[in-house]
């Protein structure tokens, strides 16, 4: 069930705008796919999961489907199959979004690899896919949307990456991943900086809480861990309420929570997790 946002957008709010996403097959990404598509928004979906997963739900074509289920019209989402690590797929995605929708408003970087192992353990193969599509991927489908992003009325980026939490305790459980995810974040604020006068905003946005996914199903805790998981409905909500920000509002790392309430939802039992409520990775709980 979804709180509902006194100031939420709203429906068109997002019409004629068109959003290019790294992974949104499943979880977090495609939640704020369809919030993005029932506001209006085209969206166009690079992700690799052509054939059913039996460890994962739903697929590229699945997501396609639910996301114009939620527009209200067939063809408002786009689904490339393919790869964030490959610049080929990447000119890809951008081509099909350009021909399709005649331009790029927003690029969602989204597509992450969980790599919670410490030093000793973490293999190297394991450490260069985390780089590669944590903090390349990030750059590189950015870098691609880039002169699209200037074209358009409202450039905006955001990067589902986390607030820089530079406690030791952070810092020393698992640095492969701690970097790939601080620099995701560091790169969209140095985006911020550099995209300034071009009228383009970057931020970053990240849960409070953990979410009940199929990530959290299945590598941190299974029943137990999503009992205590909010729904990615928040971070749908909160991605709304980002993208219906003035750009003056760039070079920030949002929690979802804080944006959300910010909104005037003072109430965020409606979006689930029990008590005692799971803190994500990086985020300190209150005192």
């Amino acid at each position: 069930m979804s709180a509902t946002l006194i100031t939420d957008p709203g429906p068109g709010a997002f019409a004629d705008r068109t959003v290019v996403m790294s992974g949104g097959s499943r979880g977090i990404g495609l939640a704020v796919a369809v919030a993005l598509a029932e506001r209006g928004a085209n969206v166009v979906l690079l992700a690799k999961t052509d054939d059913p997963d039996p460890r994962l739900p739903g697929t590229i074509h699945t997501a396609v489907a639910e996301i114009d289920a939620a527009a209200g019209r067939k063809g408002a989402a786009v689904g490339v199959v393919g790869d964030l690590r490959s610049d080929d797929n990447i000119a890809r995605l951008v081509s099909t979004a350009v021909e399709r929708f005649g331009g790029i408003d927003v690029c969602v970087n989204n597509a992450s690899v969980l790599s919670t192992i410490p030093t000793a353990e973490i293999t190297m193969n394991r450490y260069d896919l985390t780089q590669q599509v944590n903090t390349r991927g990030t750059f590189a489908l950015t870098k691609a949307c880039l002169p699209h992003l200037e074209r358009a009325e409202e450039g905006r980026v955001v990067t589902l990456s986390p607030p820089l939490n530079l406690s030791p305790d952070w810092l020393g459980r698992y640095p492969a991943y701690m970097l790939g995810k601080y620099g995701m974040s560091l790169l969209t604020m140095g985006f911020a900086a550099e995209f300034a006068d071009l009228g383009i905003a970057a931020n970053c946005l990240w849960p409070e809480t953990t979410i009940a996914t199929a990530a959290v199903q299945n590598l941190l805790g299974g029943d137990e861990a999503t009992a205590h998981a909010r729904s990615p409905q928040i971070m749908a909500d909160a991605a709304a309420v980002l993208l219906a920000q003035p750009l003056s509002v760039t070079g920030r790392c949002f929690l979802d929570a804080e944006l959300v309430r910010g909104a005037g939802v003072a109430d965020l039992r409606p979006y689930g997790g029990a008590e005692p409520i799971d803190y994500d990775l990086f985020v300190d709980p209150p005192a």
